[in-house]
């Protein structure tokens, strides 16, 4: 299965066979007298003909595969599962998210405010805010961000969404049913290490979550799932 997770498409564009022409005559006329003042006058010169032959713009996409045991953790890594085995569509938040400034203000589950601001190139920053005050903050670059929020758990994707939910958690070591027809493997590998294997209907590897000493969080083709440094881990459709 592909890999679910959005990659910006890039394109070259080359300019080749300029062409250049271009035409001057100058005609003069001189009249002298004893009375008068010497005349002259000059053609304008004519307009350069730029001719362009346009190229053809190729875009290239990239499929990625998760290895089964990376060798080695990645700080705050997550690598997305390919696809959902019950094949539901992402879902969005009812409530319409406020927006000032070029920041978005959406409300979370727990009564708490979440302040995104969009950087550019998948790059976006969402501050938690508790009555002003900031409880944490989630950052996407190059990868999803997730956050275990004393039981509220919150994605925030490479597209700028976010989601919060409660409830649901597994505290690993352990093998754990999670929503979405997803089954995660999770071990530990060291002081506040975990890693989340996520296990499709063929119990075949299509996304791994390395918690290191940091949660992580993953869209799985509109299924979120945290995994907290503490082995933690939870998911929400």
């Amino acid at each position: 299965m592909p890999l679910s997770t959005t990659r910006r498409a890039t394109a070259t564009r080359t300019l080749a066979g300029t062409v250049l022409a271009a035409a001057l005559l100058v005609p003069a006329a001189t009249a002298c007298s004893s009375t008068s003042d010497t005349q002259g006058a000059a053609a304008p010169t004519a307009s350069a003909a730029v001719t362009t032959a346009p190229t053809a713009t190729a875009t290239t996409g990239a499929t990625a595969t998760t290895p089964t045991a990376p060798a080695t953790p990645a700080t705050r890594g997550a690598t997305t599962p390919a696809a959902t085995p019950t094949g539901r569509a992402a879902t969005t938040p009812a409530a319409q998210p406020k927006v000032t400034s070029g920041v978005r203000t959406e409300p979370l589950v727990d009564g708490s405010t979440a302040e995104i601001r969009d950087l550019g190139n998948q790059h976006y920053v969402a501050r938690i805010l508790n009555k002003g005050q900031l409880l944490a903050t989630l950052e996407t670059k190059e990868h999803d961000d997730g956050l275990d929020a004393n039981g509220m758990f919150v994605m925030l994707s490479l597209d700028g969404r976010i989601r919060s939910w409660m409830g649901g958690s597994h505290q690993g070591p352990g093998t754990f049913k999670l929503a979405g027809g997803w089954t995660a493997k999770v071990t530990k590998t060291g002081e506040l290490r975990y890693r989340a294997e996520i296990l499709g209907q063929d119990n075949a590897v299509y996304g791994t979550l390395e918690a290191d000493q940091h949660d992580v969080g993953v869209d799985a083709n509109g299924i979120s799932i945290v995994l907290s440094a503490g082995g933690e881990i939870s998911a929400h459709e």
